[in-house]
Protein backbone atom coordinates (compact mmCIF):
# COMPACT_ATOMS: atom_id res chain seq x y z
CA UNK A 1 0.00 0.00 0.00
CA UNK A 2 3.25 2.29 1.08
CA UNK A 3 4.53 1.74 -2.25
CA UNK A 4 1.29 1.75 -4.73
CA UNK A 5 0.68 5.15 -2.78
CA UNK A 6 4.02 6.50 -3.25
CA UNK A 7 4.18 5.63 -7.14
CA UNK A 8 0.70 7.55 -7.60
CA UNK A 9 2.42 10.77 -5.65
CA UNK A 10 4.85 10.37 -7.90
CA UNK A 11 3.12 9.99 -11.08
CA UNK A 12 0.73 12.56 -9.50
CA UNK A 13 4.28 15.32 -9.04
CA UNK A 14 5.13 14.35 -12.06
CA UNK A 15 1.90 15.82 -14.16
CA UNK A 16 1.22 18.80 -11.83
CA UNK A 17 5.20 19.82 -12.39
CA UNK A 18 5.26 19.10 -16.01
CA UNK A 19 3.99 22.53 -17.40
CA UNK A 20 5.76 24.51 -14.17
CA UNK A 21 8.71 22.95 -14.68
CA UNK A 22 8.73 24.01 -18.14
CA UNK A 23 8.05 27.68 -16.77
CA UNK A 24 10.69 27.70 -14.27
CA UNK A 25 13.16 26.90 -17.41
CA UNK A 26 12.13 29.15 -19.44
CA UNK A 27 12.71 31.94 -17.26
CA UNK A 28 16.65 30.01 -15.92
CA UNK A 29 16.55 30.43 -20.15
CA UNK A 30 16.10 34.00 -19.77
CA UNK A 31 15.90 35.88 -16.34
CA UNK A 32 16.54 39.30 -18.50
CA UNK A 33 13.03 38.99 -19.72
CA UNK A 34 11.44 37.86 -16.62
CA UNK A 35 13.32 40.63 -15.04
CA UNK A 36 11.82 43.64 -17.39
CA UNK A 37 8.33 41.44 -17.61
CA UNK A 38 8.27 42.38 -13.55
CA UNK A 39 9.29 45.79 -13.47
CA UNK A 40 6.84 46.83 -16.57
CA UNK A 41 4.45 44.99 -13.97
CA UNK A 42 5.12 47.06 -11.63
CA UNK A 43 5.39 50.09 -13.73
CA UNK A 44 1.53 50.07 -15.04
CA UNK A 45 0.59 49.27 -10.96
CA UNK A 46 2.37 52.58 -10.37
CA UNK A 47 0.64 54.31 -12.84
CA UNK A 48 -3.00 53.46 -12.13
CA UNK A 49 -5.44 56.23 -11.51
CA UNK A 50 -7.24 56.47 -7.88
CA UNK A 51 -10.04 55.52 -9.46
CA UNK A 52 -8.69 52.86 -11.56
CA UNK A 53 -8.35 53.83 -14.54
CA UNK A 54 -5.31 54.31 -17.15
CA UNK A 55 -5.10 56.55 -19.91
CA UNK A 56 -3.16 57.22 -22.97
CA UNK A 57 -1.66 60.40 -24.07
CA UNK A 58 -3.81 63.83 -22.67
CA UNK A 59 -6.00 61.54 -21.16
CA UNK A 60 -7.24 59.81 -24.11
CA UNK A 61 -8.86 56.13 -24.39
CA UNK A 62 -9.56 55.65 -21.02
CA UNK A 63 -11.70 52.55 -21.29
CA UNK A 64 -9.58 50.38 -23.87
CA UNK A 65 -5.92 51.71 -21.71
CA UNK A 66 -7.79 50.53 -18.24
CA UNK A 67 -8.75 47.10 -20.35
CA UNK A 68 -5.49 46.76 -21.99
CA UNK A 69 -3.68 46.80 -18.82
CA UNK A 70 -5.76 44.91 -16.68
CA UNK A 71 -5.21 42.01 -19.36
CA UNK A 72 -1.20 42.35 -18.68
CA UNK A 73 -2.19 41.67 -14.95
CA UNK A 74 -3.76 38.81 -15.90
CA UNK A 75 -1.83 37.42 -17.70
CA UNK A 76 1.07 37.65 -14.71
CA UNK A 77 -1.50 35.39 -13.40
CA UNK A 78 -3.33 37.85 -10.82
CA UNK A 79 -7.14 37.80 -10.13
CA UNK A 80 -9.38 39.89 -8.60
CA UNK A 81 -9.05 37.65 -5.09
CA UNK A 82 -5.41 37.01 -5.45
CA UNK A 83 -1.86 37.29 -7.04
CA UNK A 84 0.60 39.80 -6.31
CA UNK A 85 -1.66 42.56 -8.21
CA UNK A 86 -4.90 41.59 -7.23
CA UNK A 87 -5.84 45.25 -6.07
CA UNK A 88 -4.85 46.58 -9.53
CA UNK A 89 -7.00 43.88 -11.64
CA UNK A 90 -10.03 44.79 -8.72
CA UNK A 91 -10.55 48.30 -9.64
CA UNK A 92 -9.62 47.90 -13.16
CA UNK A 93 -13.19 45.65 -13.38
CA UNK A 94 -14.37 47.94 -10.63
CA UNK A 95 -14.14 51.00 -13.08
CA UNK A 96 -14.80 49.45 -16.57
CA UNK A 97 -18.00 48.37 -14.52
CA UNK A 98 -18.94 51.72 -13.74
CA UNK A 99 -18.27 52.62 -17.45
CA UNK A 100 -21.18 50.60 -18.40
CA UNK A 101 -24.45 52.52 -19.58
CA UNK A 102 -28.04 51.49 -19.71
CA UNK A 103 -27.58 50.78 -23.90
CA UNK A 104 -25.10 48.25 -23.16
CA UNK A 105 -21.80 50.20 -24.18
CA UNK A 106 -18.92 50.44 -21.67
CA UNK A 107 -17.40 53.63 -22.16
CA UNK A 108 -18.19 57.28 -22.76
CA UNK A 109 -18.76 58.99 -26.29
CA UNK A 110 -17.59 62.28 -24.29
CA UNK A 111 -14.33 61.23 -23.20
CA UNK A 112 -13.52 57.67 -25.26
CA UNK A 113 -12.99 58.65 -28.61
CA UNK A 114 -13.50 55.60 -30.86
CA UNK A 115 -15.28 54.10 -28.62
CA UNK A 116 -15.79 50.41 -30.24
CA UNK A 117 -11.86 50.29 -29.20
CA UNK A 118 -12.83 50.28 -25.14
CA UNK A 119 -15.77 48.59 -25.29
CA UNK A 120 -14.25 45.32 -27.16
CA UNK A 121 -11.17 45.50 -24.63
CA UNK A 122 -13.28 45.64 -21.98
CA UNK A 123 -15.30 42.43 -23.57
CA UNK A 124 -11.98 40.69 -23.83
CA UNK A 125 -10.57 41.70 -20.45
CA UNK A 126 -13.96 41.33 -17.43
CA UNK A 127 -15.21 37.84 -19.75
CA UNK A 128 -11.49 36.63 -18.45
CA UNK A 129 -12.16 38.11 -14.94
CA UNK A 130 -15.59 36.49 -14.85
CA UNK A 131 -14.38 33.13 -14.44
CA UNK A 132 -11.98 33.57 -11.57
CA UNK A 133 -14.63 35.71 -9.71
CA UNK A 134 -15.84 34.08 -6.41
CA UNK A 135 -18.09 36.77 -5.14
CA UNK A 136 -21.97 36.01 -6.39
CA UNK A 137 -22.66 39.48 -6.19
CA UNK A 138 -19.44 40.58 -8.31
CA UNK A 139 -20.27 37.79 -10.77
CA UNK A 140 -24.17 38.49 -11.06
CA UNK A 141 -22.96 42.36 -12.10
CA UNK A 142 -20.08 40.77 -14.48
CA UNK A 143 -22.92 38.65 -16.18
CA UNK A 144 -25.50 41.76 -16.41
CA UNK A 145 -22.70 43.96 -17.60
CA UNK A 146 -21.59 41.37 -20.35
CA UNK A 147 -24.77 40.64 -21.21
CA UNK A 148 -25.53 43.71 -22.51
CA UNK A 149 -22.82 44.80 -23.74
CA UNK A 150 -22.72 41.71 -25.68
CA UNK A 151 -26.31 43.03 -26.98
CA UNK A 152 -25.17 46.79 -27.81
CA UNK A 153 -22.05 44.94 -29.75
CA UNK A 154 -24.50 43.02 -32.17
CA UNK A 155 -26.45 46.43 -32.60
CA UNK A 156 -23.43 48.50 -33.48
CA UNK A 157 -22.49 45.43 -36.21
CA UNK A 158 -22.62 47.33 -39.76
CA UNK A 159 -24.82 45.94 -42.67
CA UNK A 160 -21.49 44.57 -44.36
CA UNK A 161 -20.79 42.75 -41.00
CA UNK A 162 -17.80 44.86 -39.47
CA UNK A 163 -17.63 47.52 -36.84
CA UNK A 164 -15.91 51.01 -37.05
CA UNK A 165 -14.98 53.62 -34.36
CA UNK A 166 -18.12 54.01 -33.37
CA UNK A 167 -21.61 51.89 -33.48
CA UNK A 168 -23.53 51.41 -37.36
CA UNK A 169 -25.91 53.78 -36.36
CA UNK A 170 -23.56 57.09 -35.02
CA UNK A 171 -20.96 56.00 -37.73
CA UNK A 172 -23.06 56.30 -40.68
CA UNK A 173 -22.51 52.41 -41.45
CA UNK A 174 -19.00 52.92 -41.73
CA UNK A 175 -16.54 49.82 -40.71
CA UNK A 176 -12.79 49.32 -40.51
CA UNK A 177 -11.14 46.31 -40.21
CA UNK A 178 -9.12 46.86 -36.96
CA UNK A 179 -12.35 47.25 -34.75
CA UNK A 180 -13.98 44.39 -36.28
CA UNK A 181 -11.00 42.18 -35.11
CA UNK A 182 -11.76 43.66 -31.44
CA UNK A 183 -15.18 42.69 -31.32
CA UNK A 184 -14.69 39.15 -32.82
CA UNK A 185 -12.13 38.50 -30.07
CA UNK A 186 -14.19 40.04 -26.80
CA UNK A 187 -17.49 38.40 -28.46
CA UNK A 188 -15.50 34.75 -28.56
CA UNK A 189 -14.43 35.73 -24.80
CA UNK A 190 -17.53 36.18 -23.84
CA UNK A 191 -19.29 33.19 -25.72
CA UNK A 192 -16.24 31.14 -23.81
CA UNK A 193 -17.15 32.48 -19.87
CA UNK A 194 -21.03 31.64 -20.64
CA UNK A 195 -22.31 34.58 -22.12
CA UNK A 196 -24.30 34.37 -25.18
CA UNK A 197 -23.26 35.13 -28.76
CA UNK A 198 -25.51 34.73 -31.28
CA UNK A 199 -23.83 32.77 -33.84
CA UNK A 200 -25.00 35.18 -37.06
CA UNK A 201 -22.75 38.04 -35.53
CA UNK A 202 -19.73 36.04 -35.36
CA UNK A 203 -20.49 34.32 -38.94
CA UNK A 204 -21.51 37.83 -40.45
CA UNK A 205 -17.77 39.41 -38.88
CA UNK A 206 -15.99 35.70 -40.20
CA UNK A 207 -17.38 36.65 -43.79
CA UNK A 208 -16.94 40.20 -43.43
CA UNK A 209 -13.23 39.71 -43.01
CA UNK A 210 -13.14 36.96 -45.99
CA UNK A 211 -14.65 40.12 -48.61
CA UNK A 212 -11.85 42.78 -47.21
CA UNK A 213 -8.95 39.99 -48.63
CA UNK A 214 -6.94 41.31 -51.77
CA UNK A 215 -5.23 38.68 -54.18
CA UNK A 216 -2.26 39.21 -52.55
CA UNK A 217 -3.07 37.87 -49.47
CA UNK A 218 -3.57 41.06 -47.33
CA UNK A 219 -6.53 42.28 -45.99
CA UNK A 220 -7.69 45.73 -47.02
CA UNK A 221 -8.70 48.51 -44.76
CA UNK A 222 -12.65 48.46 -44.81
CA UNK A 223 -15.64 46.78 -46.74
CA UNK A 224 -15.73 49.86 -48.75
CA UNK A 225 -11.84 49.61 -49.83
CA UNK A 226 -8.44 50.50 -49.63
CA UNK A 227 -4.99 48.76 -49.59
CA UNK A 228 -4.05 45.67 -47.91
CA UNK A 229 -2.86 46.09 -44.28
CA UNK A 230 -0.03 44.25 -42.50
CA UNK A 231 -1.45 44.82 -38.91
CA UNK A 232 -5.27 43.88 -39.87
CA UNK A 233 -3.99 40.90 -41.66
CA UNK A 234 -2.33 39.61 -38.84
CA UNK A 235 -5.00 40.29 -36.35
CA UNK A 236 -7.47 38.79 -38.66
CA UNK A 237 -5.91 35.53 -38.30
CA UNK A 238 -6.21 35.97 -34.25
CA UNK A 239 -9.73 36.88 -35.51
CA UNK A 240 -10.95 33.65 -37.47
CA UNK A 241 -8.75 31.78 -34.55
CA UNK A 242 -11.15 33.36 -31.60
CA UNK A 243 -14.35 32.50 -34.04
CA UNK A 244 -13.45 29.04 -33.90
CA UNK A 245 -12.07 29.14 -38.04
CA UNK A 246 -8.81 27.33 -37.35
CA UNK A 247 -8.99 25.58 -40.86
CA UNK A 248 -10.23 28.55 -42.63
CA UNK A 249 -9.30 28.79 -46.08
CA UNK A 250 -8.05 31.88 -46.19
CA UNK A 251 -5.42 31.72 -42.86
CA UNK A 252 -2.44 29.82 -45.36
CA UNK A 253 -2.97 33.20 -47.26
CA UNK A 254 -2.67 36.02 -44.50
CA UNK A 255 0.20 33.96 -43.37
CA UNK A 256 1.88 34.25 -46.07
CA UNK A 257 1.20 37.60 -46.38
CA UNK A 258 2.58 38.47 -42.73
CA UNK A 259 5.85 36.48 -43.43
CA UNK A 260 6.56 38.84 -46.48
CA UNK A 261 5.48 42.08 -44.88
CA UNK A 262 5.49 42.22 -41.14
CA UNK A 263 9.42 42.75 -41.36
CA UNK A 264 8.93 45.80 -42.94
CA UNK A 265 6.47 47.00 -40.45
CA UNK A 266 8.72 49.59 -38.58
CA UNK A 267 7.87 50.89 -34.74
CA UNK A 268 6.19 53.80 -35.83
CA UNK A 269 4.57 56.59 -34.06
CA UNK A 270 1.13 55.23 -34.62
CA UNK A 271 1.41 52.09 -33.07
CA UNK A 272 0.64 49.48 -35.95
CA UNK A 273 3.57 47.56 -34.91
CA UNK A 274 2.97 46.70 -31.63
CA UNK A 275 -0.96 46.45 -32.43
CA UNK A 276 -0.03 43.87 -35.51
CA UNK A 277 2.65 41.93 -33.29
CA UNK A 278 -0.38 42.01 -30.35
CA UNK A 279 -2.33 39.73 -32.12
CA UNK A 280 0.34 37.82 -34.49
CA UNK A 281 2.21 36.58 -31.72
CA UNK A 282 -1.40 35.22 -30.53
CA UNK A 283 -1.87 33.18 -33.64
CA UNK A 284 1.99 32.19 -33.80
CA UNK A 285 1.86 30.96 -29.74
CA UNK A 286 -1.88 29.06 -30.79
CA UNK A 287 0.19 26.90 -33.57
CA UNK A 288 3.00 26.97 -31.93
CA UNK A 289 6.25 24.32 -32.45
CA UNK A 290 9.48 25.49 -33.58
CA UNK A 291 8.19 28.61 -35.89
CA UNK A 292 6.40 29.89 -32.39
CA UNK A 293 9.60 29.73 -31.01
CA UNK A 294 12.10 31.37 -33.78
CA UNK A 295 9.36 34.30 -33.60
CA UNK A 296 8.99 34.49 -29.98
CA UNK A 297 13.00 34.69 -29.49
CA UNK A 298 12.91 37.45 -32.17
CA UNK A 299 9.89 39.40 -31.14
CA UNK A 300 11.04 39.43 -27.54
CA UNK A 301 14.53 40.88 -28.53
CA UNK A 302 13.23 43.55 -30.39
CA UNK A 303 10.52 44.48 -27.74
CA UNK A 304 13.40 44.48 -24.79
CA UNK A 305 15.95 46.18 -27.11
CA UNK A 306 13.18 49.24 -27.23
CA UNK A 307 12.37 49.11 -23.15
CA UNK A 308 13.44 52.47 -21.07
CA UNK A 309 14.76 50.13 -17.57
CA UNK A 310 15.88 51.76 -14.64
CA UNK A 311 16.20 49.06 -12.79
CA UNK A 312 13.07 49.26 -10.43
CA UNK A 313 10.38 50.08 -13.07
CA UNK A 314 10.17 49.67 -16.84
CA UNK A 315 8.04 50.73 -19.80
CA UNK A 316 7.87 51.43 -23.59
CA UNK A 317 7.66 54.62 -24.97
CA UNK A 318 5.05 55.30 -28.57
CA UNK A 319 4.48 58.44 -29.80
CA UNK A 320 0.83 58.94 -30.97
CA UNK A 321 -0.82 56.71 -27.94
CA UNK A 322 1.55 56.62 -25.27
CA UNK A 323 3.84 54.27 -22.88
CA UNK A 324 0.45 52.33 -21.38
CA UNK A 325 -0.44 51.45 -24.54
CA UNK A 326 2.62 50.12 -25.46
CA UNK A 327 3.46 48.59 -22.47
CA UNK A 328 0.43 46.97 -21.75
CA UNK A 329 0.87 45.37 -25.23
CA UNK A 330 4.44 44.44 -25.02
CA UNK A 331 3.56 42.58 -21.28
CA UNK A 332 0.87 40.39 -22.96
CA UNK A 333 2.84 38.86 -25.74
CA UNK A 334 5.71 38.52 -23.74
CA UNK A 335 3.71 36.26 -20.98
CA UNK A 336 1.87 34.19 -23.46
CA UNK A 337 4.06 31.63 -23.07
CA UNK A 338 2.63 31.32 -19.13
CA UNK A 339 -0.87 30.44 -20.97
CA UNK A 340 -2.65 32.16 -17.55
CA UNK A 341 -5.61 33.49 -19.91
CA UNK A 342 -7.94 30.64 -21.61
CA UNK A 343 -8.42 33.39 -24.25
CA UNK A 344 -4.73 33.05 -25.47
CA UNK A 345 -4.28 29.52 -24.32
CA UNK A 346 -3.80 26.84 -27.46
Amino acid sequence: MHKTTTILLTVIAAIVAGPLSSRAAAAERDPRTQAVVHRGLEWLASTQSRVGNWTAKNGAYPTAMTALAGCAFLCEGSTTTQGKYQENVRRSVDYLINRSRENGLIGDPATDDRYTYGHGFSLLFLSQVLGEEEDEARRAKLVDVLTRAVEFTGRAQTSAGGWGYVSAKDGGNFDEGSTTVTQVQGLRSCRNAGIRVPKEVVDKAVEYIHKCTHADGGVQYSSQGGSSRPAITAAAIACLYNAGEYDDKYVPKYREYCEKNLNGLGTDGFGHWHYAHYYYAQAMYRDGGAKWEKYRDETTKKILADVKDDGRTAYWEQGFVGPVYTTAINLTILQLDGAALPIYQR
